[in-house]
């Protein structure tokens, strides 16, 4: 069956559109390009938000995604996404097997691939929905059920404590228009978590950028297991050794953002990979040197995505779902693209509990039930701003991670100089204090120019539990 969501803003936008006539043939190429990237941003959503919460034994709805992942998003896409037709389609069995987004008369419609255990992908623009193969049609394990996390006791004291900390959180008390969907915090065997209506322990949602520190992280057990494939060096177009300066970028140097490579965007949205079909191969290895490496920040998806390319090697013996699935993150999908290459600097889907398990790795130094999963110093050297710092901003940069202080010190009072933080967009957090023994975790649908203050929540918390 086939959806089409109307709004009235969609059509007051398309009234006040500038005629075809009067555009020129480039705008009118770029206007047809955002329309297959929203439908393919769509598509994405629709399938990656579904699946994976039917995967780990709940449930999303179409009208859930669109009042929560697909208002806010960023522009233009905005003002075009909700309004495409789209189809869900399922197999015998129930699960589903891909999602299509119309967006041209003259073109196949935007194609999301589920498959089983991987989450979902998006398949190149034109790709025709006739050529899906039903051998990809396996139906998913079957999920678990979520346990009760924690001491009743020690939660019991830690919810009396932060009450009205975490009721602001839910409420916007530390945004305007900031739409909080989970907060978690684990301190001890203290557990206090609070979810939206619609959404529970059990709801996976995409990580954006957060994604960047659960690479980071596998880079750490990449290294411990003495698995990366370039001798800590990015796999460049060229033969490792040959005359390309590119050869001389490290993995430090792509954890710190630091990599000295053009990026053609501010933030280095990668839109054409997220959204468009084409895969890390394509868009992340070929950009030139335009600073030394290790010169100067600039955050860039695509040092990330060459970071988990040096150790793809280590994949096959150690993948991904694996590690998770050591740590109990059995609700955490890392996405790929439609060539198998994972895209860990944002399409990865987990649950609040996920991220505070992630997080208690942190607190352990990396040991997990009595196994070293990350080297020693690990979390020391995630959380070290010792490379060079983005600016405009008091928050400094580790590798992988958001730090609360600067080399030149720590501007924000009430949190410890030892607190860590991953963040991503749509206000996806995890903070790690480790002088308190806390794990913060807040889940968001933020819309655009929306921000939950992280910072602020930080310290509320801090000062409740004292």
């Amino acid at each position: 069956m086939k959806h089409l969501l109307l709004t009235a803003a969609a059509a007051t936008l398309t009234v006040l559109a500038t005629p075809a006539s009067a555009q020129s043939a480039q705008e009118r190429l770029d206007a047809r390009y955002d329309r297959a990237l929203a439908a393919g941003y769509k598509a994405l959503m629709l399938c990656s938000a579904i699946a994976n919460a039917e995967a780990s034994g709940t449930s999303r709805t179409p009208q859930s995604v669109h009042e929560w992942e697909l208002i806010g998003i960023q522009a233009p896409l905005d003002a075009i996404v909700r309004d495409l037709p789209y189809e869900i389609v399922r197999a015998e069995a129930g699960h589903i097997r891909h999602v299509l987004v119309e967006w041209a008369d003259d073109m196949p419609p935007r194609i999301a691939r589920h498959d089983s255990g991987y989450g979902c992908v998006n398949l190149p623009i034109g790709w025709d929905p006739a050529t899906l193969r039903p051998e990809l049609d396996v139906p998913p394990s079957d999920p678990l059920i979520a346990q009760r996390w924690g001491s009743e006791r020690e939660s019991r004291v830690l919810a009396e404590r932060l009450g009205s900390v975490t009721e602001a959180a839910m409420n916007g008390g530390y945004g305007a228009g900031a739409r909080t969907t989970a907060v978690l915090i684990k301190q001890g065997n203290g557990v206090v978590e609070t979810y939206a209506e619609g959404f529970s322990a059990l709801t996976p949602q995409r990580t954006w950028s957060v994604a960047k520190s659960f690479a980071a992280t596998l880079v750490g057990a990449a290294i411990q297991n003495g698995e990366t494939c370039f001798d800590d060096r990015m796999p460049t177009p060229l033969t490792p050794g040959a005359a390309d300066p590119r050869n001389e970028v490290t993995i430090d140097h792509l954890l710190r953002m630091a990599s000295g490579r053009y990026q053609d965007t501010p933030g280095n949205r990668t839109t054409p990979l997220y959204w468009g079909g084409t895969t890390v191969d394509e868009r992340a290895a070929n950009w030139p040197l335009v600073h030394a490496p290790g010169t100067v920040f600039r955050y860039a998806n695509n040092d990330t995505l060459m970071a988990v390319q040096a150790i793809e090697c280590s994949f096959e013996a150690n993948p991904p779902p694996a590690f998770f699935e050591k740590l109990g993150m059995n609700d955490t999908v890392a996405e790929t693209d439609w060539q198998g290459n994972y895209i860990l600097s944002s399409q990865v889907w987990s649950t609040a509990r996920d991220f505070a398990t992630l997080g208690e790795l942190y607190l352990n130094d990396g040991v997990w039930n009595g196994e070293r999963l990350l080297p020693e110093g690990w979390a020391d050297y995630v959380s070290d701003p010792s490379g060079p710092q983005p600016e405009g901003t008091n928050r400094g940069y580790g590798a992988g991670w958001w730090t609360f202080r600067r080399p030149e010190g720590n501007a924000f009072e009430g949190i410890p100089d030892d607190a860590f933080y991953a963040a991503g967009r749509r206000g996806q957090y995890i903070v790690v204090v480790p002088s308190r023994g806390m794990v913060i975790v807040r889940r968001g649908e933020d819309g655009t120019g929306n921000r939950f203050n992280i910072a602020g929540f930080t310290r509320d918390v801090l000062a409740a539990t004292d």
